[in-house]
């Protein structure tokens, strides 16, 4: 986070304070700050502050469009082989409470396409091979957690609508990366988070819903702020407050826009976009450059997201007898740099933001050259 937005946390609570946390007068600060900061949120993905529901992370948007729908036994989910553990864990609760059927599609046999278009065409393809006469979702990641593939939503959308199939997207690594425009996307859902790629606060996301839908699904958690409050209770409110329950960190509200902010004073999205573009090629092609690792994409990268893995074939002893959680936590501890073991596939995932410096990159190389 940048200063300002760190300095705007601890300020927003000493307001709170001195106005009274449960005085009108903070109320109303409240509620400004709810509004204003959906409608920042808003401008970034291109739609209207009615279609955003204010959450807490990615995993609580995924929850609400999980089971917002009418599951009924029999009924069918699709998911690729690529999601978060969290998503599939969201997916085998609702099977359990419902009895639906959980499918998969190899999304992972895809990331290695030998072009962009060939890639967009053979994902859709997929899906659709694998949808049934009773599937009724579709879910998957905008940006694949593990591979960083960009996945070709409005193509998906387009031909899941066809089919009367939802579409939901867990954007935790795409939202703050690609330049959005979800109306155009056609996605009935789209969760996110505002702490990773927007530098934003712990504790803040968001939730897309397409218009609509909004007839067709329910609330997952219910409280005051998705009611209209005019008789008969409850009536839902026909925006994206009807899926929010109560009370947020409202102090925070202020510090995720001020991040937001910031991140535009650098560019706008398309322009930071292609620096990430840049830079994670270039990580991508001096890593290619080092025989004992190998990249799990062999195409220069989409995202922000490279993904490796040493070659213990080759690799000499120092290196190739450590695991890759232990290459990670050597990384951090010994020389500050922040990249994750994965189990699935088992590979270090460097993540490359537009704030990231070529010195950094260089740092990198030069230590896993070094460990070797």
């Amino acid at each position: 986070m940048c200063e300002a937005a760190l300095d705007a946390i601890a300020n927003n609570f000493r307001h709170i304070e001195s106005i009274g946390s449960f005085s009108n007068a903070a109320g109303e600060w409240m509620m400004s700050e709810y509004d204003a900061t959906k409608t920042v949120i808003a401008q970034e993905l291109q739609v209207s502050p009615s279609t955003i529901s204010l959450t807490e992370n990615t995993t609580v948007g995924c929850n609400i469009a999980l089971w917002a729908v009418d599951w009924q036994r029999g009924d069918r989910l699709l998911i690729s082989d690529c999601e978060h553990p969290g998503i599939i864990a969201i997916a085998v609760q609702i099977q359990k409470r419902f009895g639906i059927e959980i499918d998969y599609f190899p999304l992972s046999n895809t990331c290695n396409a030998i072009a962009e278009d060939e890639s967009s065409s053979e994902v859709v393809e997929l899906i659709v091979q694998h949808l049934q006469p009773t599937t009724r979702m579709v879910m998957l990641s905008h940006i694949c957690w593990n591979t960083g593939q960009v996945i070709p939503l409005k193509a998906i959308a387009k031909a899941c609508h066809e089919r009367h199939v939802f579409v939901a997207v867990d954007a935790a690594q795409s939202a703050g990366v690609l330049p959005l425009n979800l109306a155009d996307s056609e996605v009935d859902f789209y969760a996110f988070t505002t702490h990773k790629w927007f530098c934003a606060p712990l504790g803040l996301g968001a939730l897309y819903i397409r218009t609509e839908i909004f007839d067709d699904i329910e609330p997952v958690f219910v409280g005051w702020r998705g009611l209209t409050y005019k008789p008969p209770i409850p009536q839902w409110r026909h925006d994206g407050a009807k899926f929010e329950v109560a009370s947020s960190t409202y102090a925070l509200y202020g510090a995720m826009r001020i991040a937001i902010a910031n991140a535009n004073s650098w560019g706008n999205q398309q322009q930071r976009y292609e620096r990430i573009c840049h830079l994670s090629k270039t990580l991508w092609e001096k890593l290619n450059a080092m025989p004992h690792i190998d990249c799990i994409r062999q195409l220069p990268p989409e995202s922000g997201l490279i993904s490796f893995k040493v070659n213990r074939e080759i690799a000499k002893s120092a290196i190739a007898q450590k695991s890759h959680a232990l290459i990670s936590k050597q990384l951090e501890t010994e020389n500050q740099i922040l990249i994750r073991a994965l189990a699935d596939p088992d590979c270090l995932r460097a993540s490359v933001h537009y704030l990231t410096s070529m010195a950094d990159i260089d740092r990198l190389v030069s230590i896993l050259e070094t460990m070797n």
